[in-house]
């Protein structure tokens, strides 16, 4: 077991956070801040063989130039640390700057990170010592007061079912295990989703080869990046539905795809030319209901991700909405049980607002459990 140990009778950490991306960095951080010591009094744990959360297994073509934003960590500028020669605006993988930078990070606040772990099931325990226990993989299991889980989304891609795709001849991939557009040289390809992956990947593409861009709603694109007033409002609407207990729903499909330069120059080629859903998949091709066919040899599947929380499972946090309640500043606390918070779920779902949230979740934490020396820090 990676503890320092408090003994049978008391817990092996106070706070344990799951996952060390953007979101559990942040509340390394902030639970740090709050006079906390990091492997002592809390302990962070992450799945991943190194640093950088899921941006180390990004898809090669992603760089810096075309990704949807890369925000500082409190506490550390991205510009400042980022590889030797590298700049922000520069065809630089983010695959390689983003972990390079996390790498830094952890090390210069101390963060004492321990991977590779993986926490399979949480599970309360108040009837035997009132404490949280966290089985893992290679770590055994960690007894804590609370919980911060940020653990994202990357390890659960969605891929909507369709009948016929058992049958289909071609080759069938996720956003997640896209490596490069010229594997598909030679083949048509059709792109199945709204988002803002779907569309970078469409582009790329169809650089190469012939696409077909399919999608459940028609996207809305908004000719300027939204202001701060706009990103407040799509927000809030995510944040209602959580603390309703409803799934949290797409963000994009509140706030609209920015047309940049280059999709303005992607449209010109004619490529977001959008149809609709197809009715369903043939061994060579997809089918729609009034019978138009279309021959392909791969569908790429851009069609998102959903939390990862089935380790938690056992605590029985959902809701008859399908949900889960959240409470709390920034909606992060767990309504049904304040020992847990989520973080980068929900409304926090964005590298701005996993900042937010790894403050949030901290502070009211620490202070739910009566932890921390300095309230000046909050």
């Amino acid at each position: 077991m990676v503890t320092d140990a408090a003994g049978p009778a008391g817990p092996d950490f106070q706070v344990l956070v799951i996952g060390a991306g953007q979101s559990g960095l942040s509340a390394g951080y902030h639970v740090q801040r709050r006079g906390l010591v990091p492997g002592r009094d809390f302990l962070i744990v992450d799945h991943a063989p190194g640093p950088g959360g899921a941006w180390q297994f990004r898809w090669p073509s992603l760089t810096l130039s075309t990704a949807n934003g890369v925000h500082d960590l409190p506490g550390m500028s991205f510009a400042e640390n980022l590889p030797p020669g590298a700049t922000v605006t520069a065809d630089v993988a983010a695959a390689t700057a983003v972990p390079y930078y996390y790498r830094r990070y952890e090390e210069h606040f101390g963060l004492r990170v321990h991977r590779p772990v993986t926490v399979r099931v949480v599970c309360d325990r108040r009837e035997r010592d009132g404490l949280l226990h966290a089985e893992t993989d290679n770590a055994g299991t960690l007894r804590v007061r609370g919980l911060i889980n940020g653990t994202g989304t990357w390890e659960r891609p969605f891929i909507p079912h369709y009948r016929g795709a058992e049958v289909f001849a071609g080759r069938q991939l996720h956003t997640r295990d896209y490596r490069d557009p010229q594997e598909f040289a030679g083949q048509h390809v059709v792109v199945v989703g709204g988002g803002i992956s779907a569309v970078q990947l469409l582009d790329e593409i169809s650089r190469v080869t012939t696409t077909t861009w399919v999608t459940r709603s028609a996207p809305v694109f908004r000719e300027t990046p939204f202001d701060q007033d706009a990103g407040r409002r799509a927000v809030a609407i995510v944040e209602d539905r959580v603390r309703r207990g409803l799934p949290p729903g797409s963000v994009v499909s509140v706030t609209g795809l920015v047309l940049t330069e280059r999709l303005r120059a992607a449209r010109d080629r004619g490529v977001l030319h959008r149809l609709p859903m197809f009715e369903h998949i043939e061994p060579d091709g997809v089918r729609w209901s009034d019978g138009t066919f279309q021959p392909a040899q791969v569908i790429l599947w851009a069609t998102g991700f959903r939390s990862a929380l089935d380790h938690l499972a056992p605590l029985a946090l959902r809701g008859p909405g399908g949900g889960i309640a959240m409470t709390g500043r920034s909606a992060t606390q767990v309504a049904a049980d304040p020992r847990i918070h989520l973080i980068g779920y929900g409304p926090s779902a964005s590298t701005i607002g996993a900042n937010r949230a790894g403050r949030s979740a901290a502070v009211e934490l620490t202070a739910q459990l009566g932890l921390g020396d300095s309230p000046a820090r909050r």
